[in-house]
């Protein structure tokens, strides 16, 4: 006869107690539960009779404030003999001077919603982008009328192109300097003289930044050793009065300089005013070049008097035009004076105006030039005549195109120039605008670990360290362990 099994029967074979027999695991949850409670007490007793403030720390401060961590009274205001839950605005006012951002008032936006600490050893000036997009998320809602973009969150994100490639009003942006040159001949292998090698030339050749080696290929020593009457002239964009002065002086290699003449130029486009000279006119106002050719062909026939007896050159003949005598005999002054006007004519007309914007003068279109009539003699007399002489533009050279944004050249030499320059390689016109757009920017700064670092920080400077202001010390460096 088969066996029956119910449930009844089944229910009667376990023991309903088993729960309350002690076993090796419920003894050591229940003293785990007693000793980890009372170790923790320990602790933070031991803590606090040591005054060690860290077992209430939300975590490490940063680098700078490493040496605080023990002292945490000296940001955090005691109240009712407790700590408050946030730093204050004057416990970093005690030790920095913090120069207002713009015109924010410091009061209304305290140092720590944009310098967080307890976050370990990190960069505590590297603020987040949500630290910056709490108001330029919405400019205007925080500053009314701005005249910059009002709606940023971060450069990856309603960043706008860089102010000086953005179109105005529809028309292009153009670069204001009056030098002309033709970058993409430039780039292309060039002879240096009629008779001379062909070079292929490097942005380097006439580039550097103000801390490196002026460049010396294509330099000549004579104009780099000469003093120069102009004053280097920049043009807009170089400064602003808006422009935040950085907390660390600049290292040099940040931007451009200028492109000298002397550095640069001088190997290949020669100054050259007349055959009997192996030398050129120095590279200076059209007064001191003046001065120059007349005192170079004073001298000159004062040692070759006999070339005051002047032969027409066939060559020299054009049609229409009436001709002088085949033979003319000139005093010296004479024979200065067409000198002079003949190597300034070159100057003017051909050699000069390759690069300069050259007008009439606004001050006067003739000024009087006094040359001795008898060269040599004891009683010259002086004789007054025209010499038109005209107007340089000036440079009007932009050394900084983003006057509210840093950038280290040096950070990134490890890349060729065209590589972010790359308009340099086709633009004709010197009034094009060779910087390069944020696009490519963003090739390298983007988030994450592949990329290089793209937070606002990076790029902007917040405070205007100009306006700097002397902070009284009250700080006391805490005593070493053994002499307390």
């Amino acid at each position: 006869m088969a066996r029956t099994r119910t449930t009844k029967k089944l229910a009667q074979r376990i023991d309903l107690n088993y729960f309350k027999r002690p076993t090796p695991l419920k003894r050591a949850k229940f003293w785990l539960s007693l000793l980890l409670p009372l170790l923790g007490l320990l602790w933070i007793a031991e803590r606090t009779f040591f005054k060690d403030s860290r077992v209430y720390s939300s975590g490490r401060l940063s680098e700078p404030h490493a040496i605080l961590e023990k002292q945490c009274d000296l940001c955090h205001a005691r109240t009712a003999g407790e700590f408050s839950a946030g730093a204050s605005i004057f416990g970093c006012l005690n030790c920095h001077d913090g120069p207002v951002h713009h015109s924010v008032d410091l009061s209304e936006n305290d140092c720590v919603s944009c310098h967080s600490e307890h976050r370990g050893r990190i960069n505590i000036s590297a603020t987040s982008n949500a630290s910056c997009a709490q108001c330029h998320s919405d400019l205007r809602a925080h500053r009314g009328r701005s005249d910059y973009a009002n709606q940023i969150q971060s450069f990856e994100s309603r960043h706008p192109e860089f102010a000086a490639l953005r179109p105005v009003g529809g028309v292009a942006a153009r670069d204001p300097g009056t030098i002309k040159l033709n970058h993409a001949m430039h780039m292309k292998p060039l002879r240096t003289g009629a008779t001379g090698s062909e070079v292929q030339l490097s942005c380097g050749n006439c580039h550097a930044p103000n801390a490196a080696p002026r460049p010396v290929t294509y330099s000549d020593a004579r104009y780099v050793s000469a003093s120069v009457s102009y004053l280097d002239n920049s043009g807009p964009g170089s400064s602003s009065p808006d422009t935040p002065v950085e907390r660390h002086p600049p290292s040099g290699w940040e931007l451009m300089a200028p492109v000298k003449f002397a550095n640069a130029c001088a190997a290949c486009h020669l100054l050259t005013f007349d055959k009997r000279f192996d030398y050129g006119a120095p590279h200076d106002k059209p007064e001191v070049v003046h001065a120059f050719l007349t005192r170079a062909f004073r001298e000159y026939i004062a040692a070759h008097p006999s070339e005051v007896r002047v032969q027409r050159e066939p060559r020299r003949d054009l049609t229409g035009k009436p001709l002088p005598p085949a033979v003319r005999v000139l005093t010296s002054a004479q024979w200065v004076t067409e000198r002079t006007a003949e190597a300034e004519d070159l100057l003017w007309r051909k050699t000069c105006k390759q690069c300069h914007t050259l007008t009439p003068s606004r001050r006067t279109s003739h000024r009087k030039i006094e040359l001795p009539v008898n060269q040599g003699s004891n009683t010259d007399k002086l004789s007054s005549i025209p010499a038109e002489l005209p107007d340089v533009a000036p440079a009007n050279t932009t050394l900084r195109w983003m006057p509210h944004a840093k950038f280290d050249h040096g950070a990134h030499d490890g890349f060729t120039c065209v590589s972010c320059h790359a308009k340099a390689l086709i633009s004709a016109e010197s009034s094009d605008v060779l910087l390069p757009g944020i696009e490519t920017c963003k090739t390298c700064h983007a988030p994450g670990p592949e990329h290089a670092e793209s937070r606002c920080f990076e790029c902007h400077t917040y405070h205007d360290w100009s306006k700097r202001k002397e902070v009284t010390p009250k700080f006391t460096m805490p005593l070493p362990t053994g002499n307390r």
